[in-house]
């Protein structure tokens, strides 16, 4: 019987293909290249910070509050994306996202207040980025990859940092040479300029070609269109998030898995988005160092975390994700700690020490943490992995403002910079507390 009704099924199995290159790999590749394009709305605002001043005479504390917004908003929508993901299509909300992106950013050119730098660069620009944010390349992952799975979350999430290596030189340059506005303008015509190869290149799923995913045995159908998504995004948080869950699926700590996953990424977001690429050049800038050299050390950081992160997706695929987190977040905390040393009016090796070692360990914490949400939450990874990033960005966005309000209270950041080493340290301590578990199945229903 068996054999009967299996031989049966072939109805929805792919026509034979020629070996060769899998379809996912150039998936995979166009999401590289729209992360990178929409990777120049991240560059820009730590060299926002001191033009602005200058020019409206705003607080940093009012600025960074813009930033701020932003980050807190590229993280909470991250989860909502994910759903509207399974439910409209991959092509449909990311092209609509790098057209809001483009819409706020090219807006800022006209402002004149505080509250419009908020709405422009917090409101429109947060809205539109979080739509772009790391859910994105992780549904690509789950839906194209079965095989490879950490390798390429490492290269998806190493787009971020090629953007930032290709944009931030040219905007620092151009901030300096031209003022402010026709960075903001190249923020915008960028993002636009990937909408056309995200709709022409981008498929939502497999299925879609005839294919299996990568690595995969057997050919998955494209699952239904899933209605409800705000509903079921919040069904998938208090799923993971509620001590009730944990009790069903047998066992746990005090603690569950998704708090741990959460607070770890909240102070990976401290500590890199919301702090170093938010305040290290005006920082540096305040030790006396060019505006383009300290801008330059940002992309160098860039450079390097291509590197790391590849190199992390593949250790992730060899390795004890945790034993990964502890060892990138209190390797991360030691350099912090010295930082405040190291910034003087000049580039010195020490310094150039700090941002290859600091860069390699930027988001290299991205393919172990992505692997765990797998490893714990199965089909609705993809969706707890956006509230883990909600996490990390509203960490960052925590610190984007509270350095800058630092700054205004102790015309230093160097209190900032301490607090954020103590803070990787415990993020260190509570990725070896997260119990391994199988990988579960879907959470919560659509």
């Amino acid at each position: 019987m068996t054999q009967t009704s299996e031989a049966a099924v072939p109805v929805q199995a792919p026509a034979p293909r020629r070996r060769g290159v899998h379809r996912a790999w150039f998936v995979a590749a166009v999401t590289f290249v729209t992360i990178i394009g929409a990777a120049a709305f991240r560059s820009l605002p730590g060299l926002l910070i001191d033009p602005l001043h200058q020019e409206f005479g705003w607080s940093r504390g009012t600025i960074g509050a813009a930033v701020s917004i932003n980050l807190a908003l590229y993280g909470l929508t991250a989860p909502f994306a994910a759903a509207l993901m399974d439910r409209f299509g991959i092509r449909r909300i990311v092209a609509v996202a790098l057209t809001v992106i483009a819409l706020g950013s090219g807006l800022t050119v006209w402002m004149t207040a505080p509250w419009q730098l908020l709405l422009c660069w917090g409101l429109l620009v947060g809205l539109g980025s979080g739509s772009m944010a790391l859910a994105f390349a992780a549904t690509v992952t789950h839906r194209w990859f079965t095989a490879r799975r950490g390798l390429v979350s490492g290269i998806l999430t190493a787009a971020s940092a090629s953007g930032q290596l290709i944009f931030l030189p040219l905007l620092s340059w151009t901030v300096e040479a031209h003022g402010w506005r026709p960075a903001a303008v190249t923020v915008a015509l960028a993002a636009l300029a990937v909408v056309p190869f995200v709709w022409i290149l981008l498929r939502d799923h497999p299925a879609d070609v005839g294919l299996k995913p990568y690595g995969a045995t057997e050919f998955a159908p494209k699952p239904p269109p899933l209605t409800g998504a705000a509903r079921r995004t919040l069904s998938v948080l208090a799923s993971a998030a509620l001590p009730h869950s944990r009790l069903r699926s047998g066992g746990g700590t005090p603690i569950g898995p998704f708090w741990l996953l959460a607070g770890t990424f909240a102070i990976c977001g401290a500590s890199t988005n919301g702090l170093v690429q938010t305040h290290f050049v005006p920082a540096a800038h305040d030790h006396g160092m060019p505006v383009t050299a300290a801008a330059s050390l940002l992309a160098v950081v860039g450079v390097f975390d291509v590197a790391g992160t590849i190199a992390s997706g593949w250790f992730t695929d060899r390795f004890e994700p945790r034993r990964l987190l502890a060892v990138y977040y209190a390797l991360r905390g030691v350099a912090l700690l010295f930082l405040p040393m190291l910034l003087a009016p000049s580039v010195h090796p020490p310094m150039v020490f700090f941002i290859v070692f600091y860069g390699l360990d930027w988001v290299a914490t991205v393919p172990p943490t992505l692997a765990l949400c797998r490893e714990q939450y199965g089909e609705d990874s993809a969706i707890v992995f956006g509230w883990v990033l909600a996490a990390h960005q509203v960490g960052a966005a925590l610190v984007a403002f509270l350095g800058g309000v630092a700054r205004d209270a102790f015309g230093s950041y160097d209190p900032v910079w301490y607090a954020s080493g103590t803070l990787c340290a415990v993020a260190a301590l509570m990725a070896l507390v997260i119990r391994r578990r199988p990988a579960l199945p879907a959470l919560a229903a659509a």
